[in-house]
């Protein structure tokens, strides 16, 4: 991670794990650490938090009747009295509004069966929202403990059983905080971000909004250690465990450093509607061609599909019939 994102105070006093500075137990060892000053200030953040999908953003006077910027439902101000995580780096936009814009109109006019055949054409843009999402991106060090059954030493049974440890080092790795925005979708994107270019201030679109993280610090870490677990896994998978096959593999991990940093990652959310319904893309703020949404079917031509595949079973049926004659 860059020096820009690194707020953490002094380390933990018994395994040095880095520190947040509103940490009360290090997320290591879980050592209670010394009170620390609030900032009063961070108190006094008013966000405004959509009723129907439950994102939040932060609030601008400008905006006079927010509406929600990942599904256009109505917003409502809360000003809480606990202090809210903010982004410590924030990712700039690469892609400006127009080019976003052409993003979509190649997202349409995209070829398939499925799909209505005047899409490109009908389709009208009906509103468009550059956003921050929220996500982080930790650094970690972890002892992963494994066991597993495999085809390896097997002998005459199907099955062995395996066992092992080794040591890995997590880099950069991203976990979405975001509430207006699938897993899917912040999986998706991820990967095209270039976390190097982050900086302390946000740099985009004037009407850029920012998503803020809702979920509290005891709850961030249960996600990054998920993550860890899975990235784990995935590593004793293809790393560890000796044969071709495998099945049951459990692994335990037991960190020994974590540090987190909060980010600020630049999409675009577009709706566009066809024949009166409306349909949601996201394209990211940083690569154009990484595109993602959803697109109306052609009702006529799945029928279409579906009585062709009828029709060529009930041809091999026959064919089939008359051979056995």
């Amino acid at each position: 991670m860059q020096e820009a994102a690194k707020v953490v105070s002094n380390g933990c006093s018994r395994c040095q794990c880095a520190l947040e500075p509103d940490d009360l137990r290090c997320p290591v060892c879980g050592l209670a650490t010394a009170p620390a000053r609030r900032d009063a200030a961070a108190a006094q953040v008013v966000i405004v938090r959509c009723q129907a999908c439950r994102a939040s953003v932060s609030y601008s006077a400008e905006a006079q009747a927010p509406k929600c910027g990942y599904c256009g439902s109505v917003m409502r101000v809360e000003t809480p009295e606990d202090p809210v995580e903010q982004a410590q780096a924030f990712l700039p936009f690469s892609v400006s509004p127009d080019e976003a814009r052409k993003a979509l109109g190649r997202f349409l006019a995209r070829k398939s069966w499925f799909r209505p055949a005047d899409l490109a054409a009908r389709a009208t843009l009906d509103a468009m929202k550059p956003v921050w999402w929220p996500a982080w991106v930790f650094n970690a060090k972890a002892l992963v403990s494994w066991t597993a059954d495999s085809d390896a030493g097997a002998g005459r049974a199907a099955w062995a059983p395996h066992s092992g440890q080794t040591s890995y080092v997590f880099r950069d790795v991203v976990v979405s905080a975001s509430r207006g925005l699938t897993a899917k979708e912040c999986e998706a994107l991820t990967a095209d971000y270039a976390l190097s270019m982050a900086a302390e201030s946000p740099r985009g679109p004037a009407e850029a909004s920012i998503e803020r993280f809702d979920t509290a610090r005891s709850g961030a870490r249960k996600l990054i250690v998920e993550a860890i677990e899975k990235e784990a896994s995935g590593r004793v998978a293809k790393a560890e465990v000796p044969g071709s096959k495998s099945r049951k593999l459990k692994v335990a991990v037991m960190l020994s450093g974590l540090e987190t940093v909060r980010y600020a990652l630049p999409a675009y959310t577009l709706a566009y509607r066809y024949k009166q319904r409306l349909y949601r893309v996201v394209v990211h703020g940083q690569k154009a061609e990484t595109i993602l949404g959803k697109a109306p079917y052609s009702g006529w031509r799945i029928c279409a599909a579906v009585l062709a595949g009828a029709l060529a079973v009930g041809v091999a049926i026959a064919v089939a019939v008359l051979a056995t004659r």
